[in-house]
């Protein structure tokens, strides 16, 4: 143990013989005292590196050591080093409770050029598992964020670009958290350049969770919010998307990594920010593809997903260099999934099995094809041959008498259900597929004028229901999906950018309750309506 012995100058520090160690604590306060009576600190750092020397004690001693050596450490710049790595002692200490202690004063030590450093000591120690220690380590990097915005983020950033992985991602779960809370005086143009340019570092390699979270970073920031800011975020995440290569269908990885820059483009789009890039991109790699596209997800329908992606982009696309043939493809997978009427029953090539009408693929393809049809009113006209517009019309006549059938039986279904009633799991999945079919039925009447209009709108059946009472008619939600009779399909992924209502899907026909729809198409066939 060290006992002060005070002469005339300096103060020296000698080891009493028979001193117990029980009475560092006394000392360490002796020594703190003499510390805050005296002002020629400067001339008794042997009194400060007692305190420091508290580290190598018990409990008691390090709970005030942890408290001491901030309070003087700025009067003692040449053992700034010494004190740091004391603190930091502390800071790994078994004790929780002394490294909460030794972690709260650590942003006392945030001066200068130890700042970047002790905001990469905190970064480090976001790995905590103890979730009191978590939340003051959180704390601690907000206090010295205010203090200075860009040494902090070297820090973190730092971690980001060469720590663990842990640390990494903790790092990256703070900023996507905490920078929108940080007011305006503390997040200048400046600091947000500098967010802005070490998150496009770190974009170079990044897993797709990683990719959403810093995307999140990034849509936070105010100057971004221009439309040459988001403009500047679509370039980023066209980059991510690797649209200059061909799609590989077969690739897991390049399939989600597809979506999820799409995902992230979507709240990005608007008549002055083009979808041009990835709507082309889907007419031309993802469509010729969609049915060998390997799902990231096992319950994803990706086919679905990906048509839905395609549909709430078309609106924003701009002018386009291969337009027809991006129609033509559309159109041609259109032609897909809108079957023909079975023949008369003489036929020659009378069917045994009814056609399935698959009413959510449907809804996204004659959508998307609607908003670009736009831009090239006379496809249908001047660009198709007679035969295939007169078998397009058959196809569309076809589903057009299924749906005026369908949307009957639902209209009776929902009759005098307001309030609650409408909130059942079976009447939600009978409000989503009116709305699907009143969307089908507006676009199809739309083609069928001569000359093709393009004037109607609607609202794409799974956009987020309006807060407003529900009536039967003007009710909307989510598309019930695709399959067989009876089966069931797991709702999609829940998309970061937007809250999406997910009924449970599966075939209409299997779950709207006790309804036999069997109805008559073209010269008296019967034949049954699916939702898919």
């Amino acid at each position: 143990m060290y006992y002060p012995k005070y002469k005339n100058k300096p103060l020296k520090c000698v080891k009493h013989p028979k001193a117990p160690r029980q009475k560092w604590n006394a000392m360490l306060w002796v020594m703190c005292g003499f510390l805050s009576e005296f002002y020629v600190w400067f001339q008794h750092k042997d009194a400060y590196q007692v305190i420091l020397d508290g580290v190598k004690g018990g409990p008691k001693e390090k709970r005030l050591a942890a408290q001491f050596i901030p309070k003087f450490f700025s009067s003692f710049p040449e053992l700034a080093d010494a004190a740091i790595n004391a603190q930091l002692d502390l800071c790994e200490d078994e004790d929780v409770s002394i490294r909460r202690q030794a972690i709260k004063e650590l942003p006392r030590f945030a001066a200068g050029e130890n700042l970047p450093r002790v905001a990469d000591i905190l970064t480090q120690l976001l790995q905590t598992d103890d979730s009191a220690e978590f939340n003051q380590v959180n704390s601690a990097l907000i206090s010295i964020f205010k203090i200075d915005p860009k040494g902090t983020l070297g820090g973190l950033f730092s971690q980001i670009l060469q720590g663990e992985d842990v640390v990494r991602e903790r790092a990256i779960k703070f900023l996507s958290t905490k920078l929108k809370t940080m007011p305006e005086d503390v997040m200048t143009k400046e600091v947000e350049d500098y967010v802005f340019t070490e998150t496009k570092k770190v974009l170079e390699d990044v897993t797709g969770e990683e990719f959403v979270l810093l995307m999140r970073v990034l849509s936070g920031l105010k100057y971004l919010q221009t439309v040459s800011g988001r403009q500047q975020l679509v370039e980023l995440v066209v980059e991510q998307a690797f649209l200059e290569q061909a799609l590989n269908p077969a690739d897991t990885d390049s399939v989600d990594r597809l979506l999820q820059c799409t995902r992230q483009a979507l709240p990005l789009f608007s008549k002055n920010v083009h979808s041009t890039r990835f709507v082309t991109y889907f007419c031309e790699h993802v469509l010729p593809n969609l049915s060998m596209l390997t799902s990231p997800v096992a319950e994803l329908d990706i086919q679905l997903e990906i048509l839905k992606l395609l549909a709430e982009m078309s609106p924003y696309c701009g002018d386009m260099d291969k337009l027809e043939a991006n129609l033509m493809m559309l159109f041609e997978k259109l032609l897909e999934f809108m079957p023909l009427p079975p023949e008369d029953e003489n036929g020659e090539n009378a069917v045994s099995e009814e056609p399935k009408l698959q009413f959510s693929y449907v809804e996204c393809l004659l959508f998307s094809f609607h908003q670009l049809g736009k831009k090239l009113p006379d496809f249908l006209i001047d660009k198709i041959n007679t035969e295939k517009l007169k078998d397009f019309k058959i196809r569309l006549q076809y589903f057009a008498r299924g749906l005026q059938v369908y949307i009957r039986q639902l209209r009776v279904a929902l009759q005098g259900k307001t309030g609650d009633a409408l909130k059942t799991e079976e009447n939600k999945i009978k409000v989503v597929a009116l709305k699907i079919t009143n969307n089908i039925n507006v676009l199809i009447k739309d083609l069928f004028h001569n000359p093709p209009s393009y004037k109607s709108t609607v609202t794409l059946s799974w956009k987020p229901v309006q807060k407003t009472e529900a009536a039967p008619k003007r009710s909307s939600g989510e598309d019930t999906g695709t399959g067989t009779l009876g089966k069931k399909v797991s709702p999609l992924p829940r998309r970061d950018a937007r809250q999406i209502y997910n009924p449970p899907s599966g075939k209409y026909s299997a779950t709207i309750g006790n309804f036999s729809y069997v109805i008559f198409g073209i010269k008296g066939t019967p034949w049954k309506v699916f939702l898919l």
